[in-house]
């Protein structure tokens, strides 16, 4: 009995967060009245899109077999409307996502993954078709997408830094990015270039612990990364304020004169700041899209 004890225990750990998790992004999502919008893209219907190979969500009724016949794979019919209710998100699950400055405070991680999953709720409930970048988790509606996101969404990444995954982004769908974007700025640059050149339109929500933004370090200080992988120590971090602030400063203007150049939206988010008004500004981005 001690092998079922034990895989039952391990289970109930594993799956402990993700009720919480989901139950308080449903309550955030009820703050933002939804209405029936439907498809109102102009120009969209059920025509063919673009086949591709099928994933092993896919079930058997939605593959193509007279394509998938003249091939060694199984292929899917993407349809038109589809595309334009397709939304993914990329929601950094890196190491540096995991700061607080205060006990008191959530995580920046916590607080991207309520944010990304209860927008995920918002456009489920309106009909949209919601996954994850990476190819991990395709658009699908449905509660069981959305169990399944906030399982994936739960993980922790190992990388001090995130970068956005541009795969799975499909052609005139939509995307979202939530991040502390405070790690190589390159990657970024390319996978807003990519979307733009799809046609893909989308947002980007930074997210920062307070402390980041303040800077309130003075005397002998020794900054870690959250892997410990990247040290610096200083006498003086008093002295470090300005440069750092500047640095800070243009990172946002970076972010924000990528976003305009490809018709994305931009903004920055703190943990101490109400995550309902953020919430609002997400759905809202996502819904100027269309």
């Amino acid at each position: 009995m001690t092998e079922p004890l034990a895989l039952r225990s391990d289970a109930e750990a594993l799956a402990a967060p993700l009720p919480p998790l989901l139950a308080e992004a449903e309550h955030l999502a009820t703050t933002v009245l939804l209405g029936d919008h439907g498809r109102k893209r102009a120009g969209t219907g059920d025509t063919f899109w673009q086949y591709r190979p099928a994933q092993p969500h896919d079930s058997a009724r939605q593959i193509d077999w007279r394509r998938s016949a003249r091939a060694d794979a199984n292929f899917v019919q993407d349809k038109e409307w589809q595309i334009a209710q397709s939304i993914v998100l990329w929601v950094d699950q890196a190491a540096s996502m995991r700061f607080s400055s205060d006990p008191d405070l959530t995580t920046k991680a916590m607080r991207a993954r309520l944010l990304g999953l209860a927008t995920a709720i918002l456009l489920v409930r309106g009909g949209e078709r919601v996954g994850l970048t990476g190819l991990r988790l395709p658009p699908r509606r449905g509660r069981g997408q959305l169990m399944t996101m906030a399982q994936l969404l739960s993980e922790d990444g190992a990388a001090d830094f995130g970068a956005p995954e541009p795969q799975g982004m499909l052609p005139h769908s939509r995307a979202l990015f939530i991040s502390d974007f405070l790690g190589d700025i390159t990657a970024v640059e390319e996978a807003l270039t990519r979307a733009a050149d799809r046609g893909i339109g989308g947002a980007m929500l930074q997210i920062l612990d307070p402390q980041e933004e303040a800077f309130p370090f003075d005397g002998r200080t020794i900054f870690e990364s959250m892997t410990g992988a990247l040290t610096h120590e200083t006498l003086k971090a008093k002295d470090l304020r300005d440069r750092y602030l500047d640095r800070l400063a243009a990172r946002k203007d970076r972010l924000n004169t990528l976003a305009r150049a490809t018709g994305w939206q931009f903004q920055t988010h703190h943990t101490n700041e109400s995550a309902a008004n953020a919430l609002f500004w997400l759905f809202g981005a996502m819904e100027h899209q269309r």
